[in-house]
């Protein structure tokens, strides 16, 4: 009798354990996984335990975020908004300048980048402020909401922080496109955004200028400013249909691709496994973000469905912006490739994303209000 009360036990705290967890994005993001360490085993086998540690915490992280419960998530949008927003100011003002940038807070007994704390508490924030207009946002909301996105953006982007700036602006205006804004409303914005460029030239550090120069033209400092560029393109193009095999390409491991752990372990990837290796990369992200989206499309409330779509769409522009820089068709702002470059502030960010997914699968078939 005990022995079968003890066995009911633990079956029970089993499924808990694994009832939030979506199998198929769970089996997805692994499959993503096993490519990371085997490209870190690669291009950088010196930092491979410390990037599987920085797995493990994001896994943790990730089944934590799981656990709550939308409604919930919904609750906590303004004041982690908020300290994300005061942690912004706090590092303008005392933050350490490191290559002369000022991104981090030292709190002591550890530093922090608030700018990674946004790229979750934007489409949160975002999320619950059209839920509370769920009606029929106007014109003025969507003012509103631009105003709320912009404003962290204008301090991430001062650090200077282009990439992060970019990614946080982006998780933004997909909640805000998801809520409805208007085809009309975008070009005129887009037209605006083109009007505006010479003006934003100007506003521009010099180093971003050099990236968008050396991007029209990578040949005008070969061994300088273009070199990234003009040695990720030879890595990739080397690669041909079957690429060279796991650690035989010769740019990375001649260590000609520079941050080839970090930004640029595309062009490794390439190089290494060709086009048909490129290919299945695109099949597993484009899976990815189907499944993401099927969960915006079953969730339960409008707020589940902006956050859902917004979190899932980062993804994407993760991996268009990084192949894009490594392929010499945007300009390098400093984006890793999502679930697999070296690192773990972007990992566990991501995960925390993966598991915000799950709760809403989980939470789908509820009436919360």
């Amino acid at each position: 009798m005990n022995h079968g009360i003890g066995l009911a036990m633990l079956r029970n705290f089993a499924q808990r354990l694994v009832a939030p967890i979506d199998g198929p994005l769970m089996l997805i993001a692994g499959l993503l996984l096993l490519l990371a360490v085997g490209m870190m085993g690669s291009a950088s086998p010196e930092r491979l335990n410390t990037q599987l540690v920085n797995v493990a915490v994001a896994l943790v992280v990730m089944r934590i975020a799981a656990q709550v419960p939308p409604q919930r998530l919904m609750h906590m949008a303004v004041p982690i908004y908020l300290a994300g927003l005061l942690l912004l100011i706090a590092v303008a003002l005392f933050g350490d300048v490191s290559k002369g940038a000022r991104r981090w807070l030292n709190l002591g007994f550890m530093r922090a980048q608030p700018s990674e704390l946004m790229k979750i508490a934007m489409p949160l924030l975002l999320a619950w402020y059209f839920q509370q207009r769920e009606a029929m946002p106007r014109l003025r909301d969507y003012a509103i909401a631009a105003v709320l996105l912009l404003l962290p953006v204008a301090l991430i982007a001062r650090q200077p922080d282009l990439g992060t700036a970019v990614l946080v602006l982006a998780a933004g205006f997909y909640v805000i496109f998801f809520a409805g804004l208007s085809w009309k409303i975008m070009i005129g914005m887009a037209v605006a955004a083109a009007a505006a460029a010479p003006l934003a030239w100007n506003m521009l550090h010099d180093y971003q200028r050099n990236r968008i120069i050396t991007l029209l033209d990578p040949e005008k400092d070969p061994l300088g400013k273009g070199f990234h560029i003009i040695q990720s393109t030879i890595a990739i193009g080397s690669g041909g249909i079957f690429g060279k095999g796991w650690r035989g390409g010769t740019q990375a491991q001649l260590e000609f691709i520079p941050e080839r752990h970090t930004d640029f372990i595309f062009a490794v990837f390439s190089e290494e496994f060709g086009l048909l290796g490129n290919l299945l990369l695109l099949l597993l992200y484009a899976l990815l973000i189907g499944r993401g989206l099927l969960i915006a499309a079953n969730a339960a409330t409008l707020f589940s469905r902006l956050l859902a779509g917004a979190v899932t769409m980062i993804f994407f522009t993760y991996a268009f912006v990084n192949m894009g820089m490594v392929s010499g068709i945007l300009p390098v702002v400093g984006v890793p490739l999502p679930l697999i470059s070296y690192g773990g502030t972007a990992l566990v960010t991501l995960f925390i994303g993966i598991g915000i997914l799950m709760s809403i699968h989980g939470n789908r078939m509820l009436v919360q209000k």
